[in-house]
């Protein structure tokens, strides 16, 4: 493997020259960029702004962009005129329990590499005193134009480094959590503690990327002019579920994939909710049916019953909607027996009133009459 960085390790006064290897590889796939019109590749040119030529890479230095927008160059030697100790040395300043790093500052790992015969004794007591006393080391060590942050530990028989990144690095967790009170059960948590245990342990080796070896069958079938069927697609995102059903069917699930019998689990194993059974409506039998086929059970009171009143209930429990009939047409006569009473009154009503008004008129106009006389016989006494 090729080295990345050469340099040498301070154990406090044992210096230790060591090459870094990086300890991992990208297996992802990479795309080019293409013109679509004519599947031409298009490329990324360095073009100096001020004249608009393209730069080469011997012609590209570094600068520091001030607030105003002015550039300010750095050069290599004014870097590696820095008194910077980590500059090529990799210094140790403390042995700590491995479990007291968080694994959110881990970076990017390397392996650290014997430079040299005279480095292979230095090299092994180190890595045996790491053995033997269950801890990482804390180290600074530069690389790429900075310094950094790493952890020291034993891999088989290999010095490993991780890079670490620096406490004030980390966000704070800040409104990510869930907002509110959320309740969990204690169902709920033995079933995810059974579904754990279920799931047991895997093996690290036989993890691999499922996505990236689709991606290679795809681009084998487009480059043979084969044509891929697609994946159906997932329908279970999205969904609002019961989380208790839920975990009870992983359980259930992760038990046969393992070929495990569900009547050899525990109690907390098996699922305790039954799966409902709905019914169609047009496969549902009609109420009054149902009724009576109860109510004609041997030993029911129904078949019991004797005289009249009892087949008089009994039709009247079979048939609900002739006795609503029934009792409509009944409501309907007497209030067609009222309206009409109601009428003869009120023209009862007003033929007396009639009669009364004509009785008072007659009334009226005898009087008139009997008055008009007597002022006839008045004048005819004055004439004579």
């Amino acid at each position: 493997m090729r080295s990345i960085w050469n340099g040498a390790i301070s154990f406090g006064l044992v210096s230790i020259p060591i090459k870094l290897v990086n300890a991992t590889e990208n297996h992802s796939i990479s795309f080019r960029q293409v013109h679509l019109a004519d599947g031409g590749r298009v490329r990324y040119r360095k073009v100096c702004e001020l004249d608009g030529e393209e730069v080469a890479a011997a012609d590209i230095g570094k600068a520091y962009e001030d607030a105003d927008g002015s550039m300010i160059p750095i050069t290599d030697e004014d870097l590696g005129s820095l008194p910077l100790p980590t500059a090529k040395t990799i210094e140790i300043v403390a042995f700590v329990p491995a479990d007291s790093i968080d694994p959110l500052q881990m970076d990017a790992a390397y392996y650290l590499s014997a430079n040299g015969v005279p480095a292979a004794k230095p090299y092994t007591l180190l890595r045996e005193a790491l053995k033997r006393s269950r801890k990482v080391a804390l180290a600074k060590y530069a690389l790429r134009g900075r310094e950094r942050l790493g952890m020291l530990r034993v891999v088989d028989d290999v010095i490993a480094m991780h890079g670490l990144l620096w406490p004030d690095e980390i966000r704070a967790p800040e409104g990510v959590a869930p907002e509110g009170d959320v309740a969990v059960r204690d169902a709920e948590l033995d079933l995810a503690d059974t579904l754990m245990n279920t799931l047991g342990e895997v093996d690290m080796d036989s993890l691999h990327d499922d996505y990236r070896e689709a991606v290679e069958e795809l681009i084998a079938a487009k480059a043979s002019g084969e044509t891929l069927q697609p994946a159906p697609p997932d329908k279970s995102g999205g969904k609002v579920i019961d989380l208790l059903a839920a975990l009870e069917s992983s359980v259930r699930a992760a038990q046969e994939a393992r070929g495990e019998d569900e009547g050899g689990a525990n109690d907390g194993e098996k699922a305790r909710a039954p799966v409902a059974k709905v019914t169609a409506l047009a496969d549902r039998k009609p109420s009054g049916t149902t009724r009576k086929s109860s109510g004609a059970k041997p030993g029911g009171r129904a078949s019991s019953g004797s005289g009249s009143g009892g087949g008089a209930r009994k039709s009247a429990a079979s048939s609900p909607k002739s006795s609503g009939a029934m009792s409509t047409a009944t409501a309907d006569k007497g209030a067609a027996k009222k309206s009409a009473s109601g009428g003869r009154s009120a023209a009862k009503k007003t033929t007396s009133k009639a009669a009364a008004s004509k009785s008072a008129a007659a009334k009226k106009t005898a009087a008139a009459k009997k008055q008009s006389g007597t002022k006839t016989a008045s004048r005819k006494r004055a004439s004579a």
